[in-house]
């Protein structure tokens, strides 16, 4: 996983921000594989609700952005 750690919140998972992240403020994900689920988070809102995908649908979600990628 290419990308830059974020400080684990407390006991929960480690976040990794994409590589592509300029850091500017701009529109980012994080993503943290933790107890067999992929969180996906706003990375300008650390503190806000998360989604929990579970292996097939992670891989859904990747192989969608990959073919609809900018």
């Amino acid at each position: 996983m290419s990308g830059v750690a974020v400080k684990p919140d407390g006991d929960g998972p480690t976040w990794f921000r994409s590589s592509y992240s300029a850091g500017n403020g701009g529109e980012c994900v994080e993503i943290a594989p933790w107890q067999g689920l992929t969180h996906v988070r706003d990375s300008k809102n650390p503190a806000g609700p998360a989604l929990r995908l579970g292996p097939h649908a992670w891989t859904a979600f990747v192989d969608f952005a990959a073919r609809h990628a900018c």
